[in-house]
């Protein structure tokens, strides 16, 4: 991981402080139509409600001889996303930026979030049954009976290729009871799709679509603990790696 980053996990409320840079980051490295943006941040802000909710925020610190670390929310610019209000605090009463120009104060360059994963909760509900048709209901229980899913991991497009997006997936999974984390990502051999791989995801469901877009996905699962991560006790039923 890039010196000078440094991983801060965020409760709940520390995460809707931070909002509005995290929906400035997530359009930075995913470039969505605009029109996309505000039902994105409401999908946000409903999923830190999920049970067992756990973000991980990447932050670049100001060198030593930079001034700085003052207190007072201010205002970022987010490539290709206008300005994000307010940038929000992290744990300590440090400010962040969502973005763009890198100052004095410590930058928000990355944040991922995941939580339970449960009945009712609409990606659960449709990935689950297409994975109980595809593959077996036993299969399909195995994945999503008992997991984390993974559901945003974004970092800025300058900071990405330095190992934060691992750094933040090991953090976000480590000690975390489920017995699997899922995910959906582009069907593409894309940088995420080849650091899931390496952290042992495995496809469960490729060329899928999602209700409203043709784009195809694919569904990934890892046993938990992943590799690298902070050693827990093994549960008895968690999926094999082999």
């Amino acid at each position: 991981m890039r010196a000078g980053l440094t991983l801060r996990e965020l409760d709940r409320n520390e995460f809707l402080v931070n909002l509005d840079a995290c929906a400035g980051i997530y359009a930075a490295a995913m470039n969505p139509p605009a029109e996309q943006l505000p039902g994105r941040y409401v999908i946000m802000e409903r999923h830190s409600g999920y049970a067992a909710f756990r973000a991980v925020a990447a932050i670049m610190l100001p060198d030593d001889g930079e001034a700085g670390g003052g207190t007072a929310p201010d205002r970022g610019a987010v490539p290709g996303g206008g300005a994000v209000p307010g940038g929000g605090t992290v744990p300590g009463g440090r400010a962040v930026r969502g973005g763009g120009v890198e100052g004095a104060r410590p930058l928000l360059v990355g944040f991922a979030y995941g939580f339970h994963c449960s009945g009712g909760q609409w990606w659960h509900d449709v990935v689950r049954r297409a994975a109980g048709s595809a593959l077996g209901p036993r299969t399909a229980d195995d994945w999503f009976g008992d997991s984390l899913e993974i559901a945003e991991v974004h970092v800025l497009p300058r900071h990405q290729g330095q190992g934060t997006g691992l750094a933040m997936m090991l953090l976000l999974t480590a000690g975390r009871p489920e017995r699997a984390a899922v995910l959906s990502t582009m069907d593409a051999n894309t940088r995420a799709r080849r650091l899931y791989h390496g952290l042992g995801f495995t496809d469960l469901l490729t060329g899928f679509e999602f209700p409203g877009t043709d784009l195809p996905y694919a569904i990934m699962g890892a046993p938990l603990p992943l590799p690298g991560a902070l050693p827990r006790s093994a549960r008895p039923g968690r999926p094999s790696r082999s």
